[in-house]
């Protein structure tokens, strides 16, 4: 599956927030993400741009644990990349198994997420410990278009939200070693 996601660092988190309540955009959640980012024992994915993860996810009603392989970007304006994930039922143990097959984690990264939906679009407000506030707007690459007509119409509604500069697409773990 194709992921078509664009980041961009916000400065006024409120006006965002009455923006989007003015856009009739609604708040679908809020969740506490812990992610445990692995080395591998046989590629540099700081090189191949590849990233694997095991993700907890903690909300009012839910708890999910998550290991997701990203594919290295395959443009110069976005986050998209091939994403391919699957829920697991122990986070110790998948960790451990990791590591005896050679991979070791390099890197927790804690966030809250604010989720709102709008028309096939996810749209999230990201609060990352050890860094300023970042939205991501995403949705999944369906046959209908090309990824490039998806990635216009996300611009456009960063546009609509006000939100015209601040892109990125560097990983959180990638931002938070860059700041060493």
């Amino acid at each position: 599956m194709i992921e078509v996601e664009v980041k961009a660092k916000i400065n006024n988190t409120k006006k965002i927030r009455e923006t989007l309540t003015k856009m009739n955009i609604k708040k679908t959640k809020e969740e506490y993400q812990e992610d445990i980012y692995f080395a591998s024992p046989i590629a540099d994915f700081s090189k191949t741009d590849e990233a694997l993860r095991i993700r907890k996810t903690t909300s009012d009603t839910d708890e999910k644990i998550i290991i997701t392989y990203k594919g290295p970007k395959i443009d110069k304006s976005s986050k998209t990349r091939e994403e391919i994930e699957t829920i697991v039922e122990n986070k110790e143990n998948l960790k451990i198994i990791l590591e005896k097959i050679g991979f070791h984690p390099v890197r927790t990264i804690k966030k809250r997420r604010e989720f709102y939906k709008f028309e096939k679009f996810e749209i999230s407000l990201d609060f990352v410990e050890g860094l300023e506030p970042y939205m991501e707007i995403e949705t999944i690459l369906n046959d209908e278009k090309p990824y490039n007509d998806i990635q216009n119409e996300i611009f456009e509604i960063f546009k609509k939200i006000g939100i015209s500069d601040g892109f990125e697409r560097t990983s959180y773990m990638e931002l938070l070693e860059n700041k060493k």
